[in-house]
This record gives C-alpha cells, structure tokens and sequence, in this order.
C-alpha cells in the first residue's frame, strides 16, 4: 500500500525556548511532497511487515506560527522555509522500518531514519482513530547533526526536539 499527500499529512512542530522566546513563534510546518510503502498490505504475516518511507526535505510549509509578539506574515513564512532548507539540506531523508509491532489500537513501527546523511532509530507510536491512524515521535535534531535556529545571540532559539506527526487516511 503506498500513502502520501494524497492519503494523509506529515507534520512537524517546533517550539521555542530561551529569554526572547515571547518574540518567536511555535511552528507547524506540513512536509508536502513524501510518500511511503507498507508492504505486504494487507499483512497476512505480521512480521514480514516493513515501511519504508521518502521525504523530501526542500517541500517544507509553514503552516502556522503560534504565540509571538506580532503574527507570522507570508514574508516571515518565506523566510522561515529558506532557512530550514539552509539548516536540514534539500536532500531527501528516508525512513526504514525494523520492525512493526500492531495492536488493536495501532502499535509501535520502529526503524531508522536518516536526515541531513546521519542515520539514527526512531519509534513511532501509532495509534487507530477510526478513519485511519496517526503515528507520532519526538526527533532530536542534533542527533542528525542539525544545529537548531537561534537568533539574537542565542536569546530566541528553536527547541532541539522536534515533534513529527503521520495522519493517515485510508
């Protein structure tokens, strides 16, 4: 089964942190062009199950900017795009599983995700809401050499964790 934009969303969130944080903004940025494979679909052996996934790091869209001092403009949501292809690279990141574990309610998909050329294991929590499923997972960016933004010297800086989350509709 193949699933992408067409069947679903993939999120990230940031958060801010430090003495000027009042002056950022706490973002929701949509990855628009991805897609994964789960095979085999449907699973009649639950542990030959693999996912497989492709994102395309320069198809990042801020979607929202919560708190801040002033709202976010289209100006600012630019800005913010050309800077996280500056940090992440427009290199495609690519997930593997190894091994995924359903329950009646979702189940856990472990693997290994790479990002920015460093390959390191995830766990997404994946959980069923009647329509389709949503998995989630906190990614610690400099695990993946990632440096996150700071501005004012350090005074407004985004959080190193980032949270990630699959909606999934079938």
């Amino acid at each position: 089964m193949r699933i992408g934009p067409e069947t679903g969303r993939l999120l990230l969130r940031t958060r801010r942190k430090g003495f000027a944080s009042g002056a950022g903004h706490d973002l929701t940025i949509e990855v628009t062009r991805w897609s994964a494979e789960i095979t085999p679909w449907p699973a009649e052996d639950r542990d030959a199950t693999r996912v497989t996934a492709a994102i395309q790091m320069d198809s990042l869209a801020v979607l929202a900017g919560d708190g801040g001092a002033v709202p976010l403009t289209d100006m600012d949501r630019t800005e913010i795009e050309a800077t996280a292809r500056r940090l992440l690279g427009t290199a495609q990141a690519s997930f593997t599983s190894t091994r995924v574990a359903p329950s009646e309610d979702g189940g856990v998909i472990e693997g290994n995700l790479t990002l920015h050329g460093v390959t390191r294991p995830v766990r997404l929590a994946v959980h069923a809401d009647g329509s389709g499923y949503r998995a989630t997972a906190t990614i610690a960016q400099t695990a993946f050499g990632v440096k996150p933004y700071s501005a004012f010297l350090g005074a407004l800086e985004v959080r190193d964790e980032v949270e990630v989350e699959i909606e999934v509709r079938l």
